[in-house]
């Protein structure tokens, strides 16, 4: 049995976990916060019992992440955040739920909706039952406790994370009662995001800085202060923001740009700070095998040609990083930064979660706020030059702010919603969308909650704005 818990471990399986969450395997996402009482307790004990099976159960964490919930999956956030802005164009089946997103028709009795909300809640319960299972566990090293603890409280920060971003006020999960999480109150962005950071705080300072996997795959110490920073500058908390990142910038051990643009999304890639390995050795990202293709029309998707068009013929992003399709007089523009769709024997390509770009930009961004100008036009020009392109001419704190956009706007696009959080934080999105999306409203800029939730939770009350 400890031989196949091992190999179970490195497969990264959820069978663990069914024996933990044994009763919500069959309950549909709709019930998830209203079921029975779990019956596992005697399994629980038995997976904590041990550093094999505790580890198991934290990498299934991972594999969740990847296959239900937002940043991969058939499904994730870098496919139906760039309908619903100005990146995709729409070529799948009409009717579909994800159409809804693309159009800006998104009602609450969405099914996909449903299952935005309630696969993450679904992770959130794993982390907190992994997180009391660790400190009830007297069979666990400090050392591994405290790995294994860090790693649960940075997923369930960066899944409600996305839930903020999407929602607004949400319900804070922390704990397993499922009679106190049924009936759950959302609370305030401003408290959402407080407890984000104190979980991230928490973890930041338990984790290692050495990674416990050898390919970034699971959070240490500088991935908990990538999400920090992220957060921060969400937050607009510049001081902070500029240190964290900076944090993982001056660790040049560990993490460098890396100069050759098109080896950016190579599994060994220098500037990977966290990354989703596919569930079986071969195969690579989901997010190649939903954006290539190599025939038209498309079946999902297409960059849409204006968001193409608005790179600089220069910008080695647009060469490396998107691909032509011509049939014809047709010509369709695949998200190309993901070269592999189809097992390759050994994979080549992981899920980027996290990546060192990003870190340069949000201390750009912090920088700019906290008037540093020369150190904001520094990092601007890192990102420039490994484009190929020429130093920014920009100036004053608004030039300065308006690059940093532009920048994330051709660095981030398919990857995780980065466009439209951008657009939503800066208050961009009503100019940048409305005349490009003929049913925009302002109140886009949340998500409803879903009609099913409120049904069964009234204290999750009132609806958002405009549903």
């Amino acid at each position: 049995m400890k031989n196949q818990i091992i190999h179970i471990e490195k497969k990264h399986i959820h069978f663990v976990f069914f024996l933990i969450f044994s009763t919500f395997s069959f309950v549909s996402c709709d019930e998830f916060l209203e079921v029975d009482p779990p019956i596992g307790q005697v399994e629980s004990k038995t997976v904590f019992a041990n550093e094999n099976t505790a580890i198991a159960a934290v990498t299934s964490l991972y594999s969740n992440l990847r296959e239900e919930t937002f940043l991969t999956g058939s499904f994730g956030l870098s496919m139906m955040l760039g309908y619903y802005t100005d990146e995709f164009d729409y070529y799948y089946f009409s009717g579909e739920p994800m159409e809804a997103f693309y159009r800006h028709q998104i009602i609450a009795s969405n099914k996909l909706l449903s299952q935005i909300w309630n696969s993450p809640y679904h992770l959130i319960f794993m982390c907190n039952s992994v997180i009391e299972g660790l400190e009830n566990s007297t069979h666990i090293s400090e050392e591994i406790k405290n790995q294994l603890k860090g790693e649960a409280l940075f997923i369930r920060a960066l899944t409600h994370f996305y839930l903020v971003n999407l929602f607004g006020d949400i319900p804070y999960i922390t704990s397993t009662d499922y009679s106190e999480n049924q009936n759950a109150f959302r609370s305030n962005q401003d408290e959402v995001y407080g407890q984000i950071i104190e979980d991230l705080i928490a973890s930041k300072t338990i984790l290692s800085e050495e990674y416990a996997s050898h390919d970034r795959t699971r959070a240490n110490r500088a991935v908990a202060s990538a999400l920090l920073a992220r957060v921060y500058l969400y937050t607009g908390q510049w001081i902070e923001a500029e240190a964290e990142s900076s944090s993982i910038i001056n660790n040049l051990f560990h993490y460098v740009l890396e100069p050759e643009i098109q080896n950016e999304f190579l599994k060994n890639s220098s500037s990977t700070i966290l990354q989703l390995a596919p569930s079986k050795e071969g195969e690579n990202t989901k997010e190649g095998n939903i954006f290539l293709f190599e025939f038209g029309p498309p079946f999902y998707l297409s960059l849409n040609e204006e968001y193409v068009q608005s790179f600089d013929i220069l910008d080695l992003r647009k060469h490396f990083w998107i691909k032509e399709i011509i049939e014809g007089e047709q010509i369709w523009y695949t998200p190309y930064k993901y070269k592999q769709s189809e097992n390759t024997g050994t994979s080549m390509e992981y899920s980027i979660a996290f990546r060192l770009s990003e870190q340069i930009l949000i201390r750009a961004e912090a920088r700019v706020h906290l008037g540093d100008l020369s150190g904001c036009k520094n990092d601007i020009n890192l990102i420039r030059e490994r484009a190929g392109l020429p130093h920014t001419t920009a100036t004053s704190p608004n030039e300065l702010i308006d690059a940093i956009l532009n920048e994330r706007k051709f660095e981030f696009f398919a990857e995780h919603g980065h466009r439209w959080f951008d657009l939503k934080r800066l208050n961009q999105a009503e100019n940048i969308l409305s005349p490009i999306k003929s049913n925009w409203r302002s109140t886009d800029i949340l998500f409803p909650i879903p009609e099913s939730e409120l049904l069964l939770n009234p204290n999750l009350t009132p609806q958002n704005p405009g549903y």
